[in-house]
């Protein structure tokens, strides 16, 4: 039996800085529930919905140790691309077949853009 990845939680204090970030540089839309306090982000493509989760008062932002990885066949279009609406990744890394590159979100959470999924294997 297997059970496909659905959502992420991303626990944040900067709810709405965080998803206008997802929307902004991966395509995300936002759903609001009346009542609900969390935030969906619904994916636009056949990835996983992103659940923004108001943080409790003692947690730190970039505390979890949760890594989020967008799959992307060209990293460096994506970077050029996110750079010229203000997102900035680090170095393109070169691993076995494919290249990935890292960034922040803006409550510090580690993303990552990959080719990992379109390597030749």
């Amino acid at each position: 039996m297997s059970a496909p990845l659905g959502r992420v939680i991303i626990y944040t204090k900067r709810l709405e800085e965080v998803a206008e970030f997802y929307c902004k540089y991966f395509g995300f839309e936002i759903l609001r529930l009346e009542g609900d306090r969390i935030v969906e982000l619904v994916s636009q493509g056949a990835g996983s919905n992103i659940l923004l989760h108001p943080m409790s008062a003692g947690r730190k932002d970039g505390q979890t140790l949760v890594k989020l990885v967008f799959d992307v066949e060209d990293v460096e279009a994506f970077c050029r691309d996110a750079e010229s609406r203000g997102l900035k990744f680090g170095t393109i890394h070169q691993a076995d077949g494919y290249s990935f590159a890292n960034a922040k979100d803006p409550a510090k959470n580690s993303i990552s853009v990959s080719s990992r999924q379109f390597a030749k294997r």
